[in-house]
């Protein structure tokens, strides 16, 4: 394994104008990377900041890979609904493929992810190509404990308080259900999961996967064997290392530069 490298902090110029934060870990000095991730934190679209997920990137920058943690919206924080979230993530991902070309990557080479809410940020964005920003700009996608796979399992009056929670009209809930929009053609995605996680149950987890699957994509499922939501974080589990292990293999193994 190499070294740590550089890390800085940057910024990018969200939706509203705006500057959110851009962590960035590069691999020791004078190796370029061999690929790039870029990964948005979770907190329920309302907490949370970029410094949760710098023990991932850090480990993955040692394994040669460019890894930048980004900041967006919260709501109540600038962000009026998640669509604020989601414009954020984009713009993030664009200014993150910036600085991975300035290393010599090109878009094949870098992933986008993230951490339950941040995951299904990243996922929606890839699956949904807005009109202003109609290529996402990623090869693939990692998702930890992800977030809104199957929002329309929710009971009736569950899906009315979310949505009103998250800044939508109602009965606008399932067009952020992400199970909603697998279609053909979808970059290859690696989830990892608890079997006990109680955000997400592991059986919409694995409905998403198979609906992945039926459609022709990529879809790798990596469960956790009672291990609950949050799981992956090196402070509380003893998978943390299982978790970038896997992440290093699934980015290098389809984004690598030769």
């Amino acid at each position: 394994m190499m070294k740590a490298g550089r890390e800085f902090s940057a910024f990018y110029r969200a939706a509203d104008g705006s500057e959110l934060p851009l962590l960035v870990y590069e691999p020791a000095d004078g190796t370029p990377p061999r690929a790039g991730i870029v990964l948005f934190h979770g907190g329920a679209l309302r907490e949370g900041t970029p410094d949760g997920l710098a023990p991932h990137c850090r480990e993955l920058a040692s394994r040669g890979i460019l890894a930048v943690s980004a900041g967006y919206r919260l709501l109540g924080r600038g962000a009026v609904s998640i669509d604020d979230c989601l414009a954020d993530v984009r713009r993030a991902v664009e200014q993150f493929g910036r600085l991975a070309a300035s290393r010599g990557l090109e878009a094949r080479h870098l992933v986008a992810g993230g951490s339950s809410a941040g995951a299904h940020l990243a996922m929606l964005a890839a699956m949904t190509p807005s009109s202003t920003a109609p290529e996402f700009g990623v090869a693939a996608l990692v998702a930890l404990n992800p977030a809104g796979l199957n929002l329309g399992a929710f009971e009736t009056d569950a899906q009315h308080r979310l949505a009103q929670q998250i800044g939508i009209a109602e009965g606008k809930l399932t067009e952020y259900s992400l199970i909603e929009h697998v279609r053909p053609g979808l970059p290859p995605m690696q989830i990892h999961h608890g079997t006990r996680d109680e955000v997400e149950p592991i059986d919409s987890v694995r409905q998403f996967r198979d609906a992945m699957v039926r459609s022709g994509n990529e879809c790798t499922l990596l469960e956790y064997e009672h291990a609950e939501h949050g799981f992956h974080y090196p402070d509380s589990s003893r998978h943390f290392d299982d978790v970038i292990q896997a992440t290093a293999r699934f980015i290098l193994g389809r984004t690598a530069t030769t």
